[in-house]
């Protein structure tokens, strides 16, 4: 497959442009600074732009199967940077046609599983009041792949680590895995690229989660 890979220097976009050229795809990876991207392969195409004009990135999304984002704040001072930069990617996507949009949210942006315990509750309310801005972007993010004509699907994850692949996941579309309290960078990237083909994934959030 072809893809693009917007966020590509970041630990979700990084594994994923790893895992797909390793896989055998064709990756376009848009990046701010080239200097910090440090995987190369022949099927490796480095975008750069600032991702503010639409009109810039039509080149990298043009005749793409499928486009996969780690865009997202770094920090709380960031907040508002997923919702601008998606709108930019979705408008580049739609002047071209382009339909397969896969993002990476977080896990309380979706429902908690009906069954979780005090702990998990507990948990996933102090998460959500500290990082209260980030969580409201992903909320307005999602909002706009909910109003766009793309077959989106947003993928939820909890606490992230800088793990191996396990390839031992668990996802729920519609909902979180039950006790999901953490997922390394490099399974949801694995998470990622194995939905591209799900049709059941499609304008869905999907947990990711061990």
């Amino acid at each position: 497959m072809n893809l693009t890979v917007f966020g590509a220097t970041g630990g979700i976009g990084r594994e994923i442009v790893r895992q797909a050229l390793g896989a055998g795809h064709r990756v376009t990876a848009v990046v701010r600074d080239p200097a910090r991207l440090d995987v190369t392969g022949d099927a490796l195409e480095v975008f750069r732009s600032d991702l503010t004009d639409p009109g810039e990135l039509r080149a990298a999304v043009r005749g793409r199967h499928a486009v996969l984002s780690g865009l997202g704040a770094r920090s709380r001072k960031d907040a508002g940077v997923a919702t601008r930069l998606t709108r930019t990617v979705l408008r580049a996507m739609d002047a071209e046609g382009v339909r397969r949009l896969l993002v990476v949210s977080a896990g309380p942006v979706g429902p908690a599983p009906e069954d979780d315990g005090p702990l998990d509750r507990a948990m996933r309310g102090l998460v959500s009041a500290v990082l209260k801005d980030i969580y409201t972007d992903l909320r307005e993010m999602e909002a706009e792949l909910v109003r766009s004509g793309t077959d989106w699907t947003s993928v939820r994850p909890p606490r992230l680590q800088d793990k191996p692949l396990t390839g031992r996941y668990r996802t729920v579309a519609g909902g979180f895995p039950r006790k999901g309290r953490f997922v390394a960078r490099a399974d949801v990237a694995h998470a990622m690229l194995s939905m591209i083909d799900d049709e059941g994934t499609v304008k869905q959030g999907v947990g990711v989660a061990y």
